[in-house]
């Protein structure tokens, strides 16, 4: 893949969960600290508050981030998960990423979820049927706190399984920190972007992903070239703040659509594939490549 891909890729070894989809904790969004942060508003907050919506990265935001917002940042910068804000590595809809420093100077990523602009219609037919989301009714700010938090669930099972995504290092309310992967200066390429040079081995990492997620309860339910990226010959998976259990209602249809999506992008690369078998290698439970093995792909 532009000569970033490696020919041997290795897997990360799985933990095993016995029952998948069935060891999530429930998701609370009542208040945390930055919610009381916000409320009591001292001195030291407030001057926190001034210097980060006075800075050229956050200008734009003023009007979409609340004071807990403002707040969970703080707590954050207080645990020692921030220590600096870089500029915005992505702007959206619903959600803003910047780097930023973090602990030992290591660079991280900030994503933070806006609660008044979050699109809660596109978001039902993800939250409907999961038991996490139960009892959240219209309530929009709920929904997003919980939609955060389920991201932050979803990556560490999805690293737990030995899949290989932005390494979860922190939440608090609609703030989410990971590991940054890329620099905004050379920003990690999306699949879409980049030329494929070894395309069996890119659809087999693809596959192997796939199987491992299945295997430990989660359906990505958005998967395509444009939410895998290349960095440092790796092919990385993000965005899994709408990924499912395999319990839920719909994650037989999202699983379909998302194998239909890899395989229509693998057969433009020239791979022998179709959505059909490849949802049938995925829902076999075969299990997950040894390393070695991974090295024959």
């Amino acid at each position: 893949m532009s000569g970033e891909a490696s020919d041997d890729p290795e897997f990360l070894a799985p933990d095993v969960v016995d029952v998948p989809g069935d060891e999530w904790e429930e998701i609370d969004v009542s208040d945390t600290e930055a919610d009381r942060i916000a409320r009591k508003r001292d001195r030291e907050f407030s001057q926190f508050r001034t210097r980060l919506k006075d800075a050229d990265q956050f200008k734009v935001e003023q009007s979409v981030f609340d004071d807990a917002t403002f707040a969970a940042i703080y707590k954050l910068v207080q645990d020692g998960h921030i220590n600096a804000f870089g500029g915005p590595i992505s702007t959206g809809k619903e959600a803003n990423v910047y780097e930023a420093r973090g602990t030992e100077k290591t660079d991280v990523a900030v994503k933070i979820y806006r609660i008044n602009a979050s699109n809660f219609q596109q978001m039902r037919g993800y939250l409907e049927g999961d038991p996490r989301f139960e009892g959240l009714g219209q309530d929009k700010k709920a929904v997003t706190l919980a939609w955060t938090q389920k991201e932050y669930a979803n990556l560490h099972r999805a690293a737990i399984a030995g899949v290989r995504v932005p390494t979860p290092i922190a939440v608090e309310r609609n703030v989410l920190v990971m590991e940054l992967v890329g620099l905004v200066e050379s920003r990690a390429r999306r699949l879409a972007e980049v030329t494929v040079e070894n395309p069996t081995t890119a659809f087999g990492v693809v596959e192997e992903y796939m199987k491992r997620l299945y295997a430990a309860g989660l359906v990505h339910g958005d998967l395509s070239e444009y939410n895998m990226i290349i960095h440092d010959g790796e092919l990385v998976v993000i965005d899994l703040g709408q990924a499912v259990t395999v319990h839920h209602p719909n994650s037989t249809e999202f699983l379909q659509r998302d194998c239909e999506n890899v395989s229509a992008f693998f057969a433009r690369q020239g791979i022998s594939t179709t959505g059909e078998e490849l949802y049938e290698r995925v829902t076999d439970r075969t299990p997950a490549l040894s390393r070695e093995s991974a090295n024959e792909l």
